[in-house]
């Protein structure tokens, strides 16, 4: 009776792991069935190859509209700060946040990918395009779709509780926007909630937009938005070195292996990819997801430098990079050159800011999350110290390419 007992219950687990096994597959599948049925396949965004040829076609044609372009004059900017997780892209987001003519967006796309989960990374690409497009011309409604609800108020979107805008009059009284330093969230959470009319109608006053966000995965999904000259949108693309990124991405590895798994699944019908969904060691399985995606990001930069290297002057003159080791070793000279692209004027309280910033006590934090002070030179050469040579040799071989174009040496040739 016992051995019976058993192999019932060995039955009844094995059945029950191969069942939690598939039900991803299933509903994958079941997902594609669905839109095919309907008639309806998911529009892919434009691969490099294709977005390559719209730059040519653009070229041979109309030579007055590539001109204008470049050109044209815009009441408003609209600025995209294009990043990835864990490369500083908070600290700077934060930098525009802190400017009084900057209305700044912190994070929207996060409600829509925890509303459309397990979706992966590639399918919500047009979403996520297309919610940009509303929210540059300062149209919220678009966020009802995925809030669960229709009463949306600013104690629930873009980062509010740090929000500048939000937290400074006429919304709030908690703070001056003039004045410079960072928002606290105890305090900005004493604020009484505002309708998102009203966050609109604020929204129009200001002369720069700049929209903060890690979930544009290609920088040809925002072609669109560069084209259309209601928005003439430009781009700020962060980098930092894959060692950095990586030591940082295992660091909040918790936080992070929802999204890298939808970024993993995004290339999941791809053999170079299908291995990295069937983590070998399940113990660490957070690990090696987090670990994986790595790869998919090295991947995405190239395509990106690629993209902007064949694109036409007026997209270069719309794009602009920099590598977080810059920013927090120079500030004052990169967040100079920020401005200068973005049309702000500096002022000396925000190179103090900037200053103080960058030259805090350590980089610890049990929050990797929270904006604070850190010490710059720490924050760039952590991972020396807290990744082993396996984990070193692993970023430094598929993200080689990467690191050669952007100037980061390998270990065995690091001398400093």
């Amino acid at each position: 009776m016992k051995r019976r007992l058993q192999k019932k219950y060995i039955i009844l687990i094995l059945g029950y792991s191969v069942a939690l096994l598939l039900i991803p597959y299933v509903l994958d599948y079941r997902s594609k069935s669905s839109h095919i049925k309907d008639g309806y396949q998911q529009q892919k965004c434009p691969d490099l190859e294709s977005t390559i040829a719209l730059w040519s076609s653009t070229r041979t044609g109309n030579s007055t509209e590539v001109e204008d372009y470049g050109n044209r004059s815009q009441s408003r900017t609209h600025i995209y700060l294009h990043a990835t997780w864990r490369t500083g892209s908070s600290f700077l987001g934060e930098l525009f946040n802190q400017h009084p003519d900057v209305f700044y967006l912190y994070e929207p796309m996060w409600n829509m990918w925890q509303a459309l989960y397990p979706g992966d990374a590639g399918s919500l690409q047009g979403a996520v395009r297309d919610m940009m497009n509303s929210l540059f011309r300062c149209d919220f409604s678009v966020l009802k779709l995925y809030a669960g609800s229709s009463n949306i108020s600013t104690s629930f979107i873009f980062g509010w509780k740090t929000n500048k805008v939000i937290c400074s009059e006429p919304l709030c009284k908690a703070y001056k926007k003039h004045e410079i330093g960072l928002v606290q969230g105890d305090v900005c959470s004493k604020c009484q909630p505002r309708d998102i009319k009203e966050l609109e109608k604020e929204c129009k006053k200001y002369p720069v937009m700049v929209i903060k966000d890690v979930r544009v995965l290609d920088l040809a999904v925002l072609v669109p938005l560069m084209r259309d000259p209601a928005i003439n949108l430009q781009i700020i693309q962060l980098f930092r070195d894959p060692r950095a990124v990586h030591n940082s991405r295992l660091k909040s590895k918790l936080a992070l292996v929802k999204e890298s798994i939808q970024v993993l699944r995004s290339k999941k019908q791809s053999d170079k990819y299908k291995r990295l969904l069937v983590p070998s060691n399940r113990v660490h399985r957070a690990d090696n997801y987090v670990s994986s995606a790595m790869e998919l990001i090295c991947d995405n930069w190239l395509s990106d430098m690629l993209l902007v290297m064949n694109a036409p002057p007026w997209v270069r003159r719309n794009y602009m990079h920099l590598k977080y080791e810059d920013l927090v070793l120079r500030p004052v000279d990169e967040l100079q050159r920020l401005y200068r692209f973005a049309n702000l004027t500096l002022s000396k309280n925000m190179e103090k800011f900037v200053m103080n910033m960058t030259h805090g006590q350590g980089y610890s934090s049990d929050k990797p999350f929270l904006i604070s002070s850190r010490d710059a030179k720490e924050a760039i050469y952590a991972w020396r110290e807290r990744l082993n040579v396996e984990q070193v040799n692993q970023v430094e071989a598929y993200c080689s390419e990467v690191m050669r174009r952007l100037d980061y040496r390998k270990r065995n040739m690091d001398n400093t």
